[in-house]
């Protein structure tokens, strides 16, 4: 099997002999990016924009992000794409990237079946609604896989003040998969669920789901972006990763992050420059 190392070694012997094949003039890039950013939509927006600016191709890995950010450590990709700060920063203490740039944000809203079992259509308290289905015991559907919006859910029963893993019974359905299948699962079972705006903007099974909550400060999903540290992993393809995060936070790639919609509603705000300000 030709791993990535083996890759980048036969290349670099080859330039070193003075060849210059297919492989040496290789042009593309792995980013291992979230399942929201996959399923809304986003990279077939902006990626033909990105190829057409800079003749890079890019493979996207779709993971939760907790799945995305240890295809980074192993070095099988060139640049993460996620969204939990808190583990982005820890990726980046650790050395495996030595930068960490903001993107853009949106934000998670609960989805629920428009009976809503739990009465809480129209809260804005995001941990009295969590509180309510967990008393009610509605049913409700967690990701389970580590994701950053698994972990933003998980943050959010601890602002409610419950213990998840000692209030969960019957009615909390961990499923270990991405949010396409969340909100599928929903919908097939009538619960509750905690999606990003942008995967539920995109979805089209919603059955009789519907949006019941948003608007807590609490609900704000920021998205950012790192380069692999190639001192890790020399077989990083840095330059070509460089110029990838280069163009998603200039005001080109920006603009074009912006003007991704779904039936004339925006999914992403991007927010690099204001990081930067």
């Amino acid at each position: 099997m030709l791993t990535r190392r083996t890759f980048s070694s036969l290349v670099m012997l080859l330039m070193l002999s003075g060849g210059t094949p297919a492989l040496a003039q290789d042009q593309s890039i792995v980013v291992a990016s979230t399942t929201s950013t996959q399923d809304s939509g986003l990279f077939d927006h902006i990626l033909p924009v990105f190829k057409a600016k800079t003749g890079i191709d890019v493979k996207i890995v779709a993971q939760g992000t907790g799945q995305a950010l240890d295809t980074g450590r192993r070095g099988d990709a060139d640049v993460v794409f996620v969204h939990a700060k808190a583990q982005e920063e820890k990726f980046v203490e650790e050395g495996f990237a030595t930068e960490r740039f903001d993107v853009m944000y949106n934000d998670f809203v609960l989805i629920g079946p428009k009976s809503d079992p739990a009465g809480i259509r129209g809260t804005e308290d995001i941990a009295a609604a969590l509180t309510a289905i967990k008393d009610k015991e509605a049913p409700f559907v967690s990701r389970g896989d580590k994701s950053g919006t698994h972990s933003a859910e998980l943050r959010l029963w601890k602002e409610a003040d419950l213990n998840i893993e000692t209030a969960k019974g019957q009615w909390y359905k961990e499923i270990g998969q991405g949010m396409g299948a969340a909100l599928n699962t929903a919908s097939a079972m009538n619960g509750y669920v905690l999606s990003d705006r942008g995967t539920w903007l995109a979805f089209k099974n919603r059955g009789d789901l519907e949006v019941v909550v948003e608007g807590d400060k609490r609900l704000f999903n920021q998205y950012g972006v790192m380069l692999v540290n190639p001192e890790k992993h020399p077989s990083v393809k840095a330059e070509a990763g460089k110029a990838f995060i280069n163009w998603l936070i200039s005001p080109e790639g920006q603009t074009s992050i912006g003007e991704h919609k779904i039936d004339g509603q925006q999914l992403f705000f991007p927010n690099a420059e204001q990081a930067r300000s």
